[in-house]
């Protein structure tokens, strides 16, 4: 199926809809040409029935091939055409899903618009799916420089490098060095695609630049409604290859917790996308590399488009069909302020009904999130009619506001909210604190790479600095013999704290737990206190990890407390400053404190690999509410 509207041609496998060929500014086809034709542009879903995954596979690689092509729309401004796929029941060996790829063609546009529709229908088997993507590969001959952000863009190396004797595979398969790459350049840095990863909120526009031939090749996602797992989750997005993912719905930095399971019989349908796979050039005498900025520019222009009203499909919802939310969040911490504060920052969401955070787990509905202003007025436009609650998260404050109260909203509905408080969990005022409420680790010691393991991307960026390869073995070189000890009245967080509590490597190839010490003193005129301290540690990841807590005496049993095992983010691995966020409160009684010098002591126990662990985001101490006099 060949579609052109003489700015760009787009040729379709029939039925299966392949992205086959795209021809644009006298490149006869910007896709790779090696292998397969069904091997260029895809979308594909990885599942498998429950119980049938054994531990070494991922489950069962589904290209969706579709069986069926129909012209739904086809007049002078606008081209759909419908791949579609119906599960049939005698099979097996297909997931029992509908599928339906859309691809659509504007006139006068510079690329093509992409979106699938999948349903199951009541009495349908159960099944898992853990991962939904489209998949674009390109000429890794002419798409030699990536950009995904305004400070993470560089010329890439070639897929060639990274097969031995090229490459060497370090501690994983997806980490590579580069020993002997085709340009010089690029001798000794690591490739690994996750220290391309991105959260979803800053997904908007990704993709890759020939240089030579001035032309640029992008990914635009004007919204993240149907992403999974709300704004901070992070996916892949472009990476060597030269590939460019949207991915849709995927377990990284999450785990199992996001594996969607559908139990027998539930019905379900969603829509993923629309994505636009946006091309543009330059005269050759134009530096190529700002072709990014009007691949920004292009990327506001369909932001203000959203949602399209150009799809034949009653299944999205144009504009008028949704509905708006706006409001006002405060903040009210008593020990902070007298007055309620505006929660500058935060992120306030609509997801389907849960528990406190649930919206960090939930995969199978849509949601819309919006960033409050300066004085925390927020405004959610174009919400798909459902049934929802209100969540938000601070930053600043520990915890997850959530309103139980379920929303709904309808086509053309306008609801003003009003003003909502978010109180967040506090007993007292604070003793010490570390760190920075953010749901990160960002703020914490973040060591340099070993310098024979590097991404040149990385070396002066602060920001960026964690997503260094193999940060992990820095601890114990940093530790050799002896775990950390933070002294709240001497030492800053920010050079003193490492940002990974991870398992120390030892001489046989095994590797041990570790115990971090927290030093402080306690003031004489407080040992009449009584009832308890609370301890509040927020977790920006944890990964088959343990979290065991005690306080003056490091090997009393049982520890005062225990998370018991929690999280599989596999962040640390992932080259992640977080995963999913975990808040524990943790009763120290004034019994167990005396005056002058005491320890808390954390241990993480577990160590059977160099990647478990944890990542704090923040802890702090509070004096028990007896004492709120003292503010």
């Amino acid at each position: 199926v060949v579609i052109d509207n003489g700015i760009f041609q787009l040729t379709l496998s029939n039925p299966e809809g392949f992205v086959t060929g795209v021809r644009y500014n006298g490149i006869e086809n910007v896709l790779a040409y090696t292998g397969h034709e069904n091997d260029r542009g895809y979308w594909d879903l990885v599942w498998n029935f429950p119980g049938k995954k054994t531990k070494k596979t991922k489950g069962t690689l589904d290209r969706i091939e579709a069986t069926k092509m129909e012209v739904i729309t086809q007049n002078d401004e606008q081209i759909e055409i419908s791949f579609s796929r119906t599960w049939n029941a005698s099979s097996n060996v297909t997931v029992p899903v509908n599928i339906d790829k859309r691809f659509v063609v504007l006139r006068n546009s510079s690329g093509f618009y992409t979106y699938a529709i999948f349903e199951r229908l009541q009495g349908w088997p159960a099944v898992e799916i853990d991962n939904i993507r489209l998949a674009i590969k390109l000429d890794k001959d002419k798409f030699d420089y990536m950009a995904i952000s305004d400070e993470r863009q560089r010329y890439m190396p070639l897929p060639d490098d990274r097969i031995p004797p090229r490459g060497k595979p370090l501690a994983y398969p997806e980490a590579v060095q580069l020993l002997d790459p085709i340009e010089p350049e690029f001798k000794g840095e690591v490739d690994d695609k996750y220290e391309y990863s991105m959260e979803s909120k800053d997904i908007k526009v990704h993709g890759w630049i020939s240089t030579n031939d001035s032309v640029g090749f992008w990914q635009i996602t004007p919204s993240n409604e149907f992403r999974s797992a709300g704004p901070l989750k992070q996916f892949l997005g472009s990476h060597v290859g030269p590939t460019n993912l949207a991915i849709f719905h995927s377990t990284h930095y999450v785990g199992e917790d996001l594996i969607m399971k559908f139990e027998e019989g539930e019905a379900w349908k969603k829509v993923f996308g629309l994505v636009f796979i946006y091309l543009n050039s330059f005269p050759k005498e134009v530096d190529p590399l700002l072709l990014w900025h009007e691949a920004k520019n292009q990327t506001k222009i369909e932001e203000e488009k959203w949602p399209y009203n150009f799809t034949n499909s009653s299944d999205f919802p144009a504009s008028d069909q949704r509905g708006h939310v706006s409001g006002r969040l405060l903040v009210r911490d008593r020990y902070i302020s007298s007055e309620d504060i505006p929660a500058n920052g935060s992120y306030v969401g609509l997801a389907a009904p849960g528990d406190v955070g649930a919206w960090q787990r939930e995969y199978k509905g849509y949601q819309f999130w919006s960033k409050a202003d300066e004085e925390g007025y927020f405004c959610i436009n174009n919400v798909r009619s459902g049934r929802y609650n209100r969540y938000a998260f601070v930053p600043g404050f520990i915890g997850d506001y959530h309103n139980e109260t379920v929303i709904d909203i309808s086509p053309g509905s306008n609801i003003c909210l009003g003003e909502l408080v978010y109180e967040p969990p506090r007993d007292g005022p604070t003793l010490w604190e570390i760190g920075v409420p953010d749901r990160t680790a960002a703020e914490f010691y973040i060591p340099d790479p070993n310098p024979m393991f590097v991404n040149k991307l990385y070396v002066n960026s602060s920001e960026n600095k964690y997503r260094q390869y193999g940060l992990w073995e820095r601890y114990s070189e940093l530790y050799p013999d002896e775990d950390m000890v933070y002294d709240v009245d001497v030492d800053d967080y920010s050079k003193d704290w490492f940002y990974m509590q991870v398992t120390r490597k030892l001489d046989d190839g095994g590797y041990n737990g570790t115990t971090w010490e927290i030093k402080f003193q306690f003031d004489d005129q407080m040992e009449n206190l009584t009832g308890d301290f609370k301890l509040r540690i927020a977790l920006a990841t944890s990964n088959v990890a343990e979290l065991q807590v005690r306080v003056n005496n490091v090997s009393v049993e049982p520890p005062l407390f225990t998370t018991g095992q929690i999280g599989k983010d596999n962040t640390i691995a992932r080259h992640g400053i977080h995963g999913l966020y975990w808040l524990y409160r943790v009763d120290v009684p004034a019994s167990s404190l005396c005056p002058g010098n005491n320890s808390i002591y954390l241990t993480q126990p577990l160590a059977i690999s160099p990647f478990q662990g944890l990542m704090y985001d923040y802890i702090r101490l509070e004096y028990p509410d007896s004492v709120n006099h003292i503010t």
